[in-house]
């Protein structure tokens, strides 16, 4: 026989006053939800249904959405969020009906308030670099809106723009992950980014987009391509340190067949030679538009393109993102948005990346088992983030 599932204690439930901030936060939620109700029957509204999802992302004695329902039959959550005890049926109508859109506008004015959390000097070099990737969540068999392999395989995609030096999301888009990634990019492009992708947004005409919006990026092509050379740079002695192994500026990407969607830009070439996890010599071809840039620190950029998988790992890993709460695209949707909200907070709040170590710290608060002055001493305890070698980070040191 099983353990007997544990209820839920009302001391269990702490850490209001973080709460409490969200409230302007939610205010155009609960105005959206109060549009809905024309029968004016509905128990549980939008800024409700969020700051209860939050409350499950933040509290390690919530794990299901049942207990998450349960959560609502206390008389502390009752009064701070003012619900009333909810049903299940209630969470399942509220994931389906509240537009998940509205979530992602409060994601990107979050992040607008975001300062830098690491400190280089390269930082001013290499402006507004937003890593771009996408991660997915495998979802339940039933769910058949969310295409992937085949009819046994489903999956969820987050589309993610992440601000390298602020550490947080800037942007997302969540889609079935049957779906064309550099197509999901070009419909979130902003002017002013420096964007680094892999080689899976390969796309010349993407490319001519990202520039066209007013932005420029560094992104790995294929180290087969055909391109024509216009001239070859001189390499310093920090670019061969840095594995630089040549400097071109292109002429034009593929050959005479290949529509020429680059060719009113000037690009560049910078290939960097390095040792892979196997222990084996590759080199990568990084295409820029950024020719004031040294050639090491078009490299150096690529490099931070991995801070983004340590997030998604972050997300789904510590954060327990990677449970899905419903079924339906809008539900999920909903809860990816509240999750990257909520680790948006955690930067806003503390001005620190969020870590493993800051993260229980938090838990233990909103447990009630660690007061906000021992929150306060262990973030001052915590020193300023400086990266020395992106490529060699260990994303346990960051999770």
């Amino acid at each position: 026989m099983g353990s007997r599932r544990k209820d839920l204690n009302p001391s269990e439930i702490e850490g209001w006053e973080y709460f409490d901030t969200l409230v302007p936060l939610l205010a155009r939620l609960k105005d959206i939800g109060t549009r809905r109700d024309t029968a004016g029957n509905r128990l549980l509204f939008y800024d409700q249904y969020i700051s209860l999802l939050l409350l499950y992302f933040f509290n390690p004695t919530i794990t299901s959405l049942r207990g998450l329902q349960q959560a609502t039959t206390l008389e502390v959550v009752q009064r701070r969020l003012g619900i009333r005890a909810t049903s299940l049926g209630s969470f399942s109508e509220a994931a389906r009906v509240f537009n998940a859109d509205a979530l992602r506008e409060i994601l990107q004015e979050l992040a607008h308030k975001a300062t830098p959390v690491i400190n280089r000097p390269d930082a001013r070099e290499l402006l507004n670099l937003t890593a771009v990737d996408g991660s997915i969540f495998r979802a339940f068999p039933r769910m058949a809106w969310a295409l992937w392999k085949d009819a046994s395989h489903r999956g969820v995609k987050l589309h993610l723009h992440f601000d390298v030096f602020c550490s947080v999301p800037t942007d997302a888009v969540i889609t079935p992950a049957a779906c064309s990634e550099p197509g999901e990019m070009r419909l979130m492009l902003k002017p002013g980014r420096l964007y680094v992708h892999d080689r899976g947004y390969l796309d010349h005409e993407l490319y001519c987009e990202i520039l066209d919006a007013g932005s420029s990026f560094i992104g790995r092509i294929k180290d087969n391509g055909q391109y024509t050379v216009a001239e070859t740079l001189s390499l310093s002695a920090e670019a061969r340190a840095a594995g630089v192994v040549s400097d071109e500026l292109v002429k034009r990407l593929g050959t005479s067949h290949h529509k020429n969607y680059l060719k009113k830009h000037r690009l560049r070439l910078v290939k960097v030679q390095r040792t892979n996890e196997k222990g084996e010599l590759e080199t990568w071809w990084l295409l820029t538009d950024k020719l004031e840039l040294d050639p090491e620190l078009v490299a150096l950029g690529y490099r931070y393109r991995w801070t983004i998988e340590l997030f998604f790992r972050w997300l789904k890993c510590v954060l327990g993102c990677k449970q899905l709460l419903t079924t339906s695209a809008n539900g999920v949707a909903l809860q990816i948005y509240t999750a990257l909200i909520a680790s948006l907070l955690i930067v806003l709040w503390t001005g620190r990346k969020p870590t493993k170590r800051t993260w229980e710290m938090l838990q233990f608060y909103f447990q009630g088992w660690a007061s906000l002055d021992e929150v306060e001493a262990h973030l001052e305890k915590q020193k300023p983030i400086t990266l020395k070698n992106p490529e060699t980070t260990n994303p346990s040191d960051h999770a």
